[in-house]
């Protein structure tokens, strides 16, 4: 099965992106997203194809956020799509059957949209208020997982599903108990000063129940 902890990048720049993918690699995280808003096209896969080498190094997963074309140039594991990046069975026709294609949601029927859709994995939230995204959804809090959840527990769905936005350690376990799956992480394993401490503390926290 699939990671319990997912690492979005950040970064000002390329070079940022790959320091940062680097030290959370080196810190022991072994699922990554390269997610590069508002860069060249060119300058983004550039920087996928060094993510991939890395990846490969650390036997760790690499997600591309968005492009399904640069993600099959690079041969990334698999791709992230928002709601309104190519639709998941066009992804899928261009990357095949045994790529990871996950999807984002924020509602309940966005969720069901996604499951029928067969994403591999869905990421919802956000869980409260994170500045790492530009047009932020409704922010769902543990009250909005737990909500969804449940009914999709009534509808028997069981993708994995994973929590998003602004997620403190502390967060996890009621996180967890409302039936997520795990989380996807930036702005607290990027600012870290200590990311082999916080990963730790991360995976603790999500690995504690299972």
């Amino acid at each position: 099965m699939y990671n319990r902890l997912q690492y979005i990048s950040q970064g000002t720049s390329a070079k940022e992106h790959l320091q940062y993918i680097h030290e959370v690699l080196d810190a022991g995280c072994t699922w990554i997203q390269l997610r590069m808003k508002n860069f060249d096209s060119s300058e983004i896969e550039n920087t996928a194809l060094k993510v991939k080498e890395l990846c490969t190094k650390y036997k760790a997963v690499f997600i591309m956020n968005d492009n399904v074309l640069i993600a099959k140039n690079c041969d990334a594991d698999g791709v992230h799509l928002g709601l309104l990046d190519m639709p998941i069975m066009n992804a899928r026709e261009v990357l095949g059957q045994n790529k990871i294609i996950g999807g984002t949601a924020n509602t309940l029927n966005h969720v069901i949209q996604r499951i029928d859709e067969k994403c591999n994995y869905i990421g919802l939230g956000p869980y409260r208020f994170t500045n790492t995204k530009d047009k932020l959804s409704p922010i769902l809090g543990l009250e909005g997982y737990k909500k969804i959840i449940s009914e999709l527990n009534e509808l028997q769905q069981k993708t994995p599903i994973y929590a998003i936005g602004g997620i403190l350690t502390e967060d996890i376990e009621g996180i967890l108990n409302a039936g997520v799956y795990g989380i996807a992480a930036s702005g607290i394993i990027t600012q870290s000063n200590n990311k082999k401490n916080i990963i730790e503390q991360l995976k603790n926290e999500l690995y504690a129940s299972s």
